[in-house]
C-alpha cells in the first residue's frame, strides 16, 4: 500500500516539479485559485453590501428619531459605518473563497512544492529557498508573511525574506486591483472573458511582484545584508486529503477573521477622520482637495494625480479604504460612495481625467507602495530594529515611484 503510494506521489511530483511544467502547472493553478475568487465574490458582495449599506438608513432614522446631533450623524454613519460596511463587503468574500483555497493547496502538499520549483530563482538570487513559503503567505496578508519569516533560520536571509515581504499583493490590495482591471481593460462584450481578463492581471501583477522580489532580494544580498545563501534539504511531504474541519478552522477563523478584524479596527478611524477633511473647508475647497492640490504635480510626474496619491496615503492603515476614498474626493459627495456598478466606476474615473496609463499605474502602484502599519509594526517587532522598520518602508516607496515614473515616461515618449 505504501509503496504505491510512494509510486503514486512520485509520478505527479515528475510532473508538478518538472522543469518544463513545474512553473506553467503553478501559474495556472495561481490563475484559477483567482479567477475562482473573482467569479465566486461577485453575487455575495453585492448581497452584502445591499444589506450593509440598508443598514445605514434604518440606523439613519434611529439617529434623528433620537435626536442625535446632525454632526453625530454624519461622523458615525457617513464617516464610520460607510467605510466598515465598505471594507465588510469588498474584502469578506473574496477572503472567504481565497484563503480557503489556498489553505487547502497548503493542506494538500502542493506549496512546498512552489517552494521546491522556485528554489533555484532565490538561490540565484542569494535567498533562502523557504522565502518562497512566506512570500506565499504574504498574499493573505503581508503581517502575517512577515510573521512567517521566524521559518527561515539565518538572520541574514530573514531580514530579507522580510523586506520583501510587501512585494505579493495582500488581501486589502487584490480589490483595487480586480476592481480597476475590470473596469478598464474587460472590454469585450462576452461576460465570460471579461471574467478572465482581471484574473490574469492579478496574475502578471503576481508574476511581477515575485521578479522584483528576486531583484531586490539580489540587490540586498549584494550590499546591505552580504553573506552567502544557506542551503536547506526541502523534503517534499506526500499528498494528503486535507481535513475539512481544520481547513475550515484555519481559512475562517485564522486568516479571513483575523484580516477583516484588522482591517476593521483600522477603517473605522480612517473613515471618521476622512469624513471631516471632506467637511471642512478651507476658503470655498475642502481639506481634503487642498491636499490633493498639493500633491497633484508629484502625481502627474508618475502618472497618477493628487487624489490618487492623497487616497493611497490615507490608506496607509489599511489598503482596503484606498478606493472608496478616492470616489469620495472625486465625488466630493463627503461621503464615502459605494460604486453601484464597475461601470459607474469607471465613468467616474474617466470624467476625473484616468486613462488606460493612470488605470495601470494606480494597479503598479498598488502592487509595490509601502506596507500598510500593521506590517510595519509587525516588521518593527519582528526585526527588533528601527533601521530595517524604515528601510521595509523607504524600498517599496522609492520602487514604486520609480517604476511608475518609468511607466508614464514611456507613455508620454510613445503617445
Amino acid at each position: 500500500e505504501d509503496t504505491k503510494k510512494i509510486k503514486r506521489d512520485k509520478k505527479i511530483d515528475d510532473i508538478i516539479t518538472s522543469k518544463v511544467f513545474g512553473l506553467p502547472i503553478m501559474l495556472l493553478l495561481l490563475g484559477l485559485v483567482f479567477w475562482i475568487t473573482i467569479q465566486g465574490a461577485n453575487i455575495p458582495s453585492q448581497m452584502l453590501a445591499n444589506l450593509l449599506f440598508g443598514l445605514q438608513d434604518k440606523l439613519s432614522a434611529l439617529f434623528v428619531q433620537g435626536g442625535v446631533p446632525m454632526i453625530l450623524h454624519n461622523i458615525l454613519l457617513d464617516g464610520i459605518f460607510r467605510t466598515l460596511a465598505w471594507v465588510v463587503s469588498v474584502m469578506l468574500p473574496p477572503m472567504a473563497i481565497f484563503f480557503p483555497l489556498f489553505t487547502f493547496l497548503e493542506d494538500l502538499g502542493y506549496l512546498p512544492r512552489i517552494a521546491f520549483n522556485l528554489d533555484h530563482m532565490f538561490k540565484k538570487a542569494c535567498a533562502h529557498g523557504k522565502q518562497c513559503l512566506t512570500m506565499c503567505m504574504g498574499f493573505g496578508c503581508n503581517a502575517a508573511g512577515v510573521i512567517g519569516c521566524r521559518i527561515i533560520d539565518s538572520p541574514r536571509e530573514r531580514v530579507i525574506a522580510i523586506l520583501t515581504n510587501n512585494f505579493v499583493p495582500c488581501n486589502g490590495r487584490f480589490p483595487t486591483i480586480i476592481v480597476i482591471s475590470s473596469a478598464f481593460f474587460a472590454i469585450s462584450s462576452n461576460a465570460y472573458v471579461n471574467s478572465l481578463i482581471p484574473s490574469l492581471f492579478i496574475t502578471l501583477m503576481v508574476l511581477f511582484g515575485i521578479v522584483v522580489t528576486l531583484l531586490v532580494s539580489y540587490i540586498l544580498s549584494k550590499t546591505l545584508l552580504k553573506g552567502v545563501p544557506s542551503t536547506f534539504t526541502l523534503e517534499l511531504p506526500p499528498y494528503r486529503v486535507p481535513k475539512i474541519g481544520r481547513l475550515l478552522y484555519t481559512s475562517i477563523i485564522d486568516r479571513t477573521i483575523f484580516v477583516l478584524s484588522r482591517a476593521i479596527i483600522v477603517a473605522a478611524p480612517a473613515g471618521a477622520a476622512t469624513w471631516l477633511l471632506a467637511n471642512i473647508y478651507i476658503g470655498d475647497m475642502s481639506v481634503l482637495s487642498h491636499v490633493a492640490g498639493f500633491l497633484n504635480p508629484l502625481g502627474k510626474a508618475i502618472g497618477l494625480d493628487g487624489f490618487i496619491l492623497m487616497a493611497f496615503i490615507v490608506g496607509i492603515p489599511a489598503n482596503e479604504i484606498v478606493l472608496p476614498v478616492l470616489l469620495m474626493a472625486y465625488l466630493s459627495t463627503g461621503t464615502l460612495t459605494d460604486f453601484d456598478s464597475i461601470h459607474f466606476l469607471k465613468q467616474v474615473l474617466i470624467e476625473n481625467g484616468w486613462t488606460g496609463l493612470t488605470a495601470f499605474n494606480v494597479m503598479l502602484f498598488s502592487l509595490l507602495h509601502w506596507p500598510c502599519t500593521t506590517t510595519i509594526w509587525t516588521i518593527k517587532k519582528e526585526t527588533g530594529s528601527i533601521k530595517w522598520t524604515l528601510l521595509s518602508f523607504l524600498i517599496p516607496t522609492t520602487i514604486a515611484f520609480s517604476v511608475c515614473f518609468i511607466t508614464a515616461s514611456l507613455y508620454k515618449l510613445i503617445f
